[in-house]
């Protein structure tokens, strides 16, 4: 909306109101924080907040950008527009290295995954006490201990500065898209979340422990860009990380509570395959690097779970090919699935290349089998498949 205010000043009066607004932004741009030069770049006034919502139509609303980044703003409150600039350039540099952004990224952005947490867990009193020392704050905290009646895990809820917080890739490999603006705006306008962050932490490291978070990251994230110092968190205490892993997968698989890409959800069926393997080694006395035993052979050991471990085990192949060293066509695969921001989505490798290439069931021979002579199938499988990759990438 336009400004009935800018329209009846004069070019001097603007131009005026335009070195008085560069100079309280301190000679940046409202949105992008970047430098501006009014000799060599396009400016724009507009209203911090729109008018159409409230905002007033006089200078003690207005903010000086570059004309590009007003009009390319993801939001009319250039407040929330700012604050998904900082998101950008999160993910920007996160481009670079070929990923997308996760929380890992938005905490040390903004100060946080600093410090392990000293706790102690009195099973006979079922309270855990901490301190948040590292920062200054010397109390004693005390919370009762909850156990879940159905996974019988037990559990605490803490509110915690986010130098206490980590995330955990491995249960959580999911990055954080462009939709995480939809929470900004809605904690911007001060409603509240749906429900808090899950964590876990091992007490097996005595003197200090990470709080791990593996699940509402994106709310987490969400409330960090928005300033938040300090997140409430419910942190279950030496968990089953297998059930923590298999439960996640299912949210974004079968149960579908969660929309995870494809290539996420064959990292963590990928995760899933290896953990079942290291079961299987102990569970038969096997030492870690027995290989002698088969894809068939874990299926029919994990019986109750034929159809996963199946899918677990090719998971685990795709999940091989895509992120090797020779796959030359990494950087041209948008992982996001759709192909919006790049030559080709990951679903269509997974429709070409994989469907192609790669032997779809499981296999009798030894998983280690002629692994170091070059001639094992799998391998054969992953070789093959870049091979593939580099011809399609240079044409042929």
């Amino acid at each position: 909306m336009g400004s009935l205010y800018l329209n009846r000043l004069t070019r001097e009066e603007r131009e005026d109101l335009k070195k008085k607004l560069l100079e309280a932004q301190k000679g940046k741009c409202f949105i992008c924080e970047a430098l501006i030069d009014p000799n060599l770049q396009t400016v724009q006034i507009d209203h911090v907040i729109p008018t159409k919502m409230g905002g007033k139509d006089d200078p003690s609303n207005f903010a000086l950008t570059h004309s590009s980044c007003n009009e390319s703003k993801q939001d009319a409150d250039l407040r929330i527009a700012r604050i998904l600039s900082r998101f950008s350039k999160i993910r920007d540099a996160c481009l670079k290295e070929n990923r997308g952004p996760n929380l890992t990224d938005v905490l040390n952005r903004y100060g946080g995954s600093k410090y392990g947490i000293h706790l102690e867990f009195d099973e006979n009193d079922g309270v855990v006490k901490y301190s948040l020392s590292q920062t200054g704050d010397n109390s004693i905290y005390k919370e009762r201990v909850y156990t879940d009646e159905l996974s019988g895990f037990k559990y605490f809820f803490a509110e915690l500065p986010i130098e206490y917080l980590f995330h955990d890739d491995r249960i959580n490999p999911r990055s954080i898209g462009q939709n995480i603006s939809k929470l900004v705006k809605e904690f911007f306008l001060k409603r509240p979340q749906l429900h808090i962050s899950l964590g876990w932490i091992d007490l097996q490291d005595r003197d200090e422990t990470k709080v791990k978070v593996f699940d509402g990251q994106h709310k987490a994230a969400a409330q960090v860009l928005l300033g938040a110092k300090r997140l409430p968190v419910r942190i279950f205490l030496n968990p089953d990380l297998d059930i923590l892993l298999t439960t996640n997968t299912n949210a974004g698989t079968s149960l579908r509570q969660v929309a995870f890409d494809k290539s996420v959800q064959r990292h963590l069926g990928s995760a899933l395959y290896i953990d079942r393997v290291e079961r299987y080694q102990r569970e038969r006395g096997l030492s870690p690097d027995d290989y002698n035993f088969s894809e068939r052979d874990l299926v029919n050991y994990y019986r109750g779970e034929f159809r996963e471990m199946k899918r677990y085990i090719l998971d685990s192949v795709r999940d091989g090919i895509t992120h090797h060293p020779e796959n030359k066509l990494k950087e041209f695969i948008d992982f996001g699935g759709r192909g919006k921001e790049k030559p080709l989505s990951y679903s269509t490798v997974e429709k070409t290349f994989y469907s192609f290439f790669i032997y779809r069931d499981v296999l009798d021979t030894p998983v280690n089998y002629r692994l170091e002579e070059g001639e094992n199938s799998r391998a054969i499988d992953s070789a093959y498949t870049n091979k593939n990759f580099v011809l399609f990438q240079d044409g042929h």
